[in-house]
């Protein structure tokens, strides 16, 4: 089964709050393990001790687990942070989740939430994680339930023991169970989605149970079962043929670089470089660019375009896009120079966000942009950008192939705008994006 057609499946059935939607974190959100990152970080702070480290690695060798394993496996690690306070702890994985974790997050896992989510349905995450692992992926999800393994707390510190059952095994089992009771969830009607040999017991309470990514007995119990299977593209491990095409989408960038060289005037040659070598390495990676709206990235020039700012490759394709008389601007800092440029006819590309998100989640907006916009006394041109996140994640430089959906939007005037009620347009400018980015009736789908 294809992502397009699990979401087909969802969306042709009921709609509310009494169907639920459970989701496993490792290995079904993520690709991989949220542990991973927690040890290789403690292993670069030097933290991390031989004995320690050879646990690790028996226990990964070793493979699946029983629940006794797990359990025993689990309390030994939890009792390492004895004493720790819990502030701390969410700090930690907070950090984890935006530099490493956030970059491992399946896109097709992502959509499956979204389609769950507009259909109305209770979204839950279940993990035998503890909170603190999976509370930054609920949040930037916007998950609100979120089933994990407890840890005992006193006075704000951690006693280093589990406070009650994990969820492993039968553990998740119930706990999905006892969620439903207290919901009052429909699992006949339900959803699961799991990868583990582990969650067989997880996946057996709901109706419609999906094998992620599946081990291999978990693919056994799928066909025993006639339980859905898909197979998400692996975002830690690139395959060789990702590594040899990024390869090459760099190596034509180099050469459209050199070949700006001929050119005589030096705008001129940076205008060439940055749209042909845009051109290039997008081609040459495999990505497509389909453009809604296209007219208006010429018609209203100079002005302030405005993008959401997921990846990278965000800047190679708005400037296959843009092509010429453009200047890009990161940072309030640059304001004045801003409208500097403007007042000379060249338009500016800024992202109102500030920073690139650690997810396709469109992040708040800060008024710099605005204010440019208003002082120089041009439109603000939108463009909404779809699957730049898919194509380059966030902290790889290697490309995947796929279409970046774009729609253009019709300039927005500011003239009349007013300080006082700057903050009632920023909103909705930013709904204007949301419902751009929510609305996928017209655009292709981004995943097979």
């Amino acid at each position: 089964m294809s992502v397009t057609e699990a979401i087909a499946t969802i969306t042709a059935g009921p709609k509310g709050p009494e169907i639920g939607a459970f989701f496993d974190f490792d290995g079904t959100l993520i690709d991989g393990f949220s542990a991973l990152a927690y040890f290789t970080d403690k292993l670069r702070r030097r933290e991390l001790g031989l004995r320690e480290a050879a646990d690790i690695i028996r226990t990964a060798l070793r493979g699946d687990m029983n629940e006794r394993e797990f359990d025993a496996f689990f309390a030994k690690n939890v009792a390492e942070w004895a004493g720790h306070p819990e502030d701390k702890l969410v700090e930690l994985w907070s950090r984890l989740f935006r530099d490493t974790i956030a970059g491992w997050t399946f896109p097709e896992a992502w959509d499956l939430v979204k389609a769950h989510q507009k259909m109305g349905h209770t979204v839950a995450i279940a993990s035998s994680a503890t909170r603190y692992q999976v509370d930054p992926i609920a949040e930037e999800l916007g998950i609100e339930h979120v089933l994990s393994t407890r840890v005992m707390v006193r006075d704000g510190k951690l006693t280093g023991t589990v406070d009650g059952m994990t969820l492993w095994g039968t553990g998740k089992a119930q706990a999905v169970l006892d969620f439903a009771t207290r919901h009052g969830i429909a699992l006949a009607q339900s959803f699961g989605y799991a990868n583990g040999n582990e969650d067989i017991a997880f996946l057996k309470t709901v109706g419609h149970a999906t094998a992620v990514n599946p081990k291999p007995a978990l693919v056994a119990a799928a066909q025993r079962e006639g339980w859905s299977v898909l197979r998400f593209a692996r975002r830690r491990k690139p395959s060789l043929a990702m590594r040899a095409r990024s390869a090459g989408a760099y190596g034509a960038l180099a050469a459209a670089s050199l070949g700006g060289f001929a050119t005589r005037r030096k705008v001129r040659a940076a205008e060439w470089v940055s749209a042909r070598g845009s051109d290039a390495i997008l081609a040459v990676a495999g990505v497509k660019v389909d453009v809604a709206g296209e007219q208006h990235l010429w018609a209203h020039r100079p002005c302030v375009f405005m993008f959401n700012h997921q990846s990278v490759a965000d800047d190679y394709v708005l400037l296959t896009l843009l092509r010429r008389g453009i200047t890009g601007i990161a940072g309030i800092e640059a304001m004045q120079p801003a409208i500097d440029w403007i007042r000379r006819g060249i338009s500016v590309v800024i992202a109102p966000e500030g920073t690139r998100s650690v997810s396709p989640r469109l992040g708040q907006f800060k008024k710099g942009a605005f204010h440019i916009a208003m002082q120089a006394e041009v439109p603000i041109v939108p463009v909404i950008l779809r699957n730049t996140y898919t194509v380059l994640p966030r902290h790889s430089r290697l490309f995947r192939p796929g279409t970046v959906q774009v729609c253009v939007l019709p300039p927005i005037d500011v003239t009349a705008w007013q300080n006082e009620n700057l903050d009632r347009h920023i909103a909705d400018v930013r709904a204007l994006f949301q419902r751009i980015l929510d609305d996928d009736s017209n655009l292709a789908p981004a995943h097979n």
